[in-house]
């Protein structure tokens, strides 16, 4: 019997083209099966509700903060009912980072992790020299006062930033022992000082860049030679990609210890209302898998969620070492709250930090802001 699945993904090679080869080759291994892939942009794959995409597609990739949701709506179908213990226990041990148990919310495996991001540094090897490239914060902000300098700072990556600098600055967090306050007042404020201080020597563009748009800025404009943390695209390290190769590295420092960028990275999850709910779950664990995850996945534009793609030689060698280079940074990066109403929270907190660090004003008042959001969100 023919199997025709529908897909949504979102539109980069990253995400677009490295499942499209998966599926190609599964088609040709399994005659009969098939799946449509269709592309979002990275804006709505951030922010539409997946309530809106599980009627019309039985394989949906999607980010984890949706995981609260899903347990609460039953729109995903759990995986860890669906699939053998031993291929989940093997994609556990295998994580990068947080991205498998990213996904696992109360007990419900929502997806599987198909791709690991955080936040690492990327500059142009052709325009500034390796000793030269900055390893701390206060060493990026005075490259940034020579103009040199530019990143993603559109409001979801703003508040990602100040997500990765309280955490690392030891703040209280999203503490469940404090449910008003978003971080202790002390270290918001010291954060979003010195978040304003790099961007005071950026230029404007990096107000209107999400992760894409740094990314081709960075590779095809001599101007900038550096950025100090992005959610990586490996891509951009691959001969051919781009007019300029990015080499890619942990992140910087701050206040002594490894910035702890924010978990990002994309999971296969399966609509519970697909009618083929077998195949799909079997489509999964192939594309999943350590084996595909570290030749044709990667092969075809992907950043793999799968450790072994990391470690892989042939993957750094082809990628400018853009895995080894970085895995200390995703091992160590900061999971973002999962409850559900946790995206009601960021789509309107974020808006507050970008007018800080943009226009400046008082950051006590920003962060009474996100309090009173914070505490409408948990409702």
């Amino acid at each position: 019997m023919a199997v025709q699945l529908k897909g949504i993904t979102w539109g980069h090679s990253r995400g677009f083209s490295s499942i499209v080869g998966v599926t190609q080759r599964y088609s040709e291994m399994y005659e009969g099966f098939d799946i449509t892939w269709d592309k979002r942009s990275l804006k709505d794959f951030e922010s539409k509700p997946i309530s809106e995409l599980v009627a019309e597609y039985d394989l949906l990739v999607i980010d984890h903060p949706w995981a609260g949701y899903a347990v609460q709506h039953n729109v995903l179908l759990p995986l860890n009912q669906l699939l053998p213990e031993e291929y989940l226990k093997d994609q556990d041990e295998n994580s990068v980072g947080a991205s498998f148990r990213s996904y696992d919310f109360d007990g419900f495996q929502s997806a599987l992790a198909i791709d690991a991001a955080s936040p690492v540094s990327v500059w142009r090897p052709d325009l500034i020299a390796r000793e030269d490239v900055p390893t701390t914060f206060a060493e990026a902000v005075e490259l940034a006062d020579e103009g040199k300098v530019i990143y993603a700072a559109t409001p979801i990556y703003l508040l990602m930033d100040f997500y990765g600098f309280c955490n690392t600055a030891g703040g209280k967090l999203f503490d469940e022992s404090d449910p008003e306050h978003v971080v202790d007042k002390d270290t918001g404020v010291a954060v979003l000082r010195d978040m304003r201080r790099l961007a005071a020597g950026c230029p404007e563009v990096i107000f209107e860049s999400d992760t894409i748009r740094l990314h081709e800025i960075l590779s095809t404009s001599d101007r900038y030679s550096y950025c100090p943390f992005v959610y990586g695209y490996v891509n951009y390290s691959r001969r051919g990609y781009a007019a300029h190769l990015l080499k890619a590295g942990n992140i910087v420092s701050y206040g002594r210890r490894l910035l702890s960028g924010v978990l990002g990275g994309t999971g296969l999850a399966i609509s519970a209302s697909t009618k083929h709910p077998e195949e799909a779950a079997k489509f999964a664990m192939y594309a999943a898998s350590g084996e595909i995850q570290s030749t044709l996945y990667v092969d075809c534009g992907g950043q793999p969620g799968h450790r072994k793609a990391w470690l892989d030689q042939e993957c750094n060698r082809a990628t400018l070492d853009f895995f080894k280079d970085t895995l200390q940074t995703l091992d160590a990066s900061y999971l973002r709250p999962r409850y559900n109403g946790y995206l009601r929270f960021q789509d309107h907190a974020a808006i507050h930090i970008q007018k800080y660090v943009r226009e400046g004003g008082n950051p006590e008042k920003v962060l009474e802001l996100l309090d009173e959001i914070y505490v409408a969100s948990r409702g």
